[in-house]
């Protein structure tokens, strides 16, 4: 089948920089996907993606969909003609359908009888004709919260549309997009273009773009030179460029033509702290920061110019002119803030809310603080410094600094704490009471720090449940999928003996009034089950969290150290078997339950099967009690393997349900002892497949 290279480029205003890339991504895969399900075949595709373009370019696009076979099934044989040999109104009804008569049916034999179906070849269609609707429905679909009209226009985008070029090979596909007419000509940069780009062929685009247009439309290209360039320039001043992975997809997609330029400040503002000088110049001016070799900021800043200027020292005058006064304010909170401690911004917390029933953000630093002070004493950690920490979690929230750069909550405080004499590890506790604050994110170094953390986290959670607000599937304004993520990671990762029953408990002492009765069941519940997407994320599987889950073990380190054992033992050759055995005594003593028993009569055993296996029980239990107690589970599983073929071996050879019920009973007693073994870990019945 002929085919030939396809270019679609949807020419707009200034895309938003943080979406450019998934809009991208999106609209590239619903045209791939849209051809998929036209049956039409395409070897490769290459992705654009600018401030002022969207772009497809596919490559040896067939031409025409492929033929398709297509068979209807009619009535059967039976019920297709009369007795006397008539078509029925059945048949009739199906032929009238497809406009054709019953002699152009055929019969197809199957299990059911015979029955009466139609083949025939439906021939594709031209690719010209159905590609622009392809591009409309992708565009429809795109993930856009907020569509904007232009204009007198009826179309929506997110922005305006200026241009769209669509080629088929050398040919204009005809046809309109959002409004506009499908053309061959493109636009370039808007200040060092040469005007108007004739695109003639899609292989063309991409070079034709960067050497008559001065626009890079690869996004990946744009990115690693600004990237290296970064890099580089830094180098010029002996400092190491800081780039954060958000910014930079953010600066790549605001620039078409990229070109980095090393910009400083006045060396005074480095008594400020390096991380609100940071966030001043990210935030607001798009800047990469520098350090020096001891990670300490240098009075330099890069930005990414979005032209090729043939002055470059007036851009960089004008970027130094800009930053000064943000500098400037930086400072200026800084030392504002200074003149009062953080002890007295606690009063004003007083007409702060933070939930309605829940009251201000004032009572819930008097709740925190006491509950960081119990699981202090539960660690053995300064119980003083945790107290300290809770009451001044939240005092930087209406300091200046913050106000103005409220990503730097908690960083502040720590600032503030040190300026205003505290304890260190109080005031790096302030700091590290949001921690982690994403997937993967760094936890807290010091044992007060995972106390106000966990505080911190739990009495939103216990709050919020408690007054029937839990998150929903669309909504968790209070980030309480995180928390509870964030209060597993903590306990487990630290090593800390804690129980979710008991942090649950203390945390509901410091509330007055919790309308929700099944408080402590739903959100010990909700705990656990976040452990599902931690173990999927390592690769554990669904069965593997089952059976330790069905056990609920309500410490996570003890959760944890049991999930990791159950799957160290499902690897193990024995451990189908003896799932699949433990599923049959689970099942076995579902059934007997009030005949079940702990107690084993050794007189009443008789075959030489159940005497193995109950001399090998006895003896597994003394060797595997004492690691079960240490929480040695993963050597404790590997023991137990070891029964698979006494196992194997009497339900081979013997009849649990035997006509004699002291004899049934008593083998129905070694099957619960043998359940009750593994079950201190987990249920691995469960791991049947």
């Amino acid at each position: 089948m002929s085919s030939k290279d396809f270019l679609i480029e949807l020419g707009t205003e200034e895309l938003p920089p943080k979406a450019l890339k998934k809009l991208s991504d999106a609209l590239s895969q619903g045209i791939l996907s849209g051809l998929d399900e036209a049956g039409i075949s395409y070897k490769d595709h290459k992705s654009y993606a600018a401030p002022r373009r969207l772009a497809l370019e596919i490559s040896d696009l067939a031409l025409q969909q492929a033929d398709k076979e297509i068979e209807k099934r009619g009535p059967s044989k039976k019920a297709a003609f009369d007795d006397a040999g008539e078509p029925s109104r059945a048949l009739l009804g199906f032929t009238k359908s497809l406009g054709i008569e019953p002699s152009d049916l055929e019969e197809m034999e199957t299990p059911k009888g015979t029955w009466l179906i139609y083949r025939s070849t439906e021939s594709g269609k031209a690719t010209k004709d159905l590609i622009s609707d392809i591009v409309a429905q992708s565009l429809a679909k795109l993930p856009i919260p907020k569509r904007m009209r232009w204009g007198a226009k009826k179309e929506e985008f997110v922005r305006p549309v200026q241009w769209v070029v669509m080629l088929l090979g050398e040919e204009v596909v005809s046809g309109e997009t959002m409004g506009i007419t499908h053309g061959n000509m493109s636009r370039g940069h808007r200040f060092m273009s040469t005007g108007e780009i004739q695109i003639n062929t899609p292989s063309e685009y991409e070079s034709k773009l960067k050497t008559e247009g001065k626009v890079m439309v690869n996004y990946e290209e744009r990115k690693a030179l600004i990237k290296s360039g970064v890099e580089k320039i830094a180098l010029t001043v002996n400092g190491i460029a800081i780039i954060d992975d958000d910014l930079l997809d953010e600066v790549n997609s605001l620039n078409e033509w990229p070109t980095p330029l090393l910009g400083n400040f006045d060396h005074d503002f480095l008594s400020v702290p390096a991380e609100a000088l940071i966030s001043s110049m990210a935030e607001h001016q798009k800047y990469f920061h520098v350090l020096d070799a001891n990670q300490k900021i240098m009075p330099h800043f890069i930005t990414i110019s979005n032209i090729e200027s043939k002055d470059p020292a007036q851009v960089i005058s004008g970027n130094e002119r800009v930053i000064r006064p943000r500098l400037a304010d930086a400072a200026f909170f800084f030392e504002t803030d200074k003149k009062t401690s953080l002890e007295s911004k606690r009063e004003p917390l007083k007409n702060i809310v933070f939930q309605t029933k829940l009251g201000t953000v004032y009572e819930k630093t008097e709740r925190v603080a006491k509950l960081a002070q119990r699981i202090a004493q539960a660690i053995g950690s300064n119980e003083a410094y945790a107290l300290r920490a809770g009451e001044l979690a939240k005092s930087d929230l209406v300091s200046e600094m913050v106000l103005e750069f409220t990503d730097l909550q908690g960083l502040m405080a720590y600032h503030y704490a040190l300026f205003d004499g505290e304890e260190e590890e109080v005031a790096l506790a302030l700091n590290e009471q949001y921690m982690p604050k994403q997937a993967g994110g760094e936890l807290p170094s010091t044992h007060t720090g995972c106390a106000l953390a966990l505080a911190e986290k739990l009495d939103s959670l216990v709050g919020l449940f408690g007054i029937n607000q839990p998150p929903t599937g669309t909504k968790d304004p209070f980030a309480l999928r995180r928390a509870s993520l964030g209060v597993l990671r903590i306990i487990v990762e630290k090593g800390l003996d804690l129980d979710l029953r008991d942090l649950i408990a203390w945390a509901a002492e410091q509330h007055s009034a919790l309308e929700n009765k099944e408080l402590d069941t739903q959100l010990l519940d909700y705990l656990l089950d976040r452990f599902r997407a931690w173990f999927d994320d390592e690769g554990i599987s669904a069965e593997v969290f089952l059976a330790v889950s069905a056990r609920k073990p309500t410490k996570p380190v003890d959760f944890d150290n049991r999930i990791r054992a159950v799957a160290a033992f499902s690897a193990l050759p024995q451990a189908e078997a003896l799932a699949a055995a433990n599923k049959r005594v689970s099942n076995i003593l579902a059934k007997n339950e009030a005949e079940a028993s702990s107690e084993l009569n050794a007189s009443l055993l008789s075959e030489a099967a159940e005497k193995q296996l109950a001399d090998q029980v006895s003896a597994l239990t003394s060797k595997v009690e004492p690691l079960f107690k240490a929480g040695d589970y993963t050597q404790a599983l590997k023991e137990l393997a070891e029964l698979q073929a006494s196992v194997d071996a009497f339900f081979d050879d013997v009849m649990v349900m035997a006509d004699d019920i002291a004899v049934r009973n008593n083998r129905i007693a070694l099957l619960k002892q043998l359940r009750e073994l593994f079950l201190q870990a987990a249920d691995i019945s469960l791991l049947s497949r």
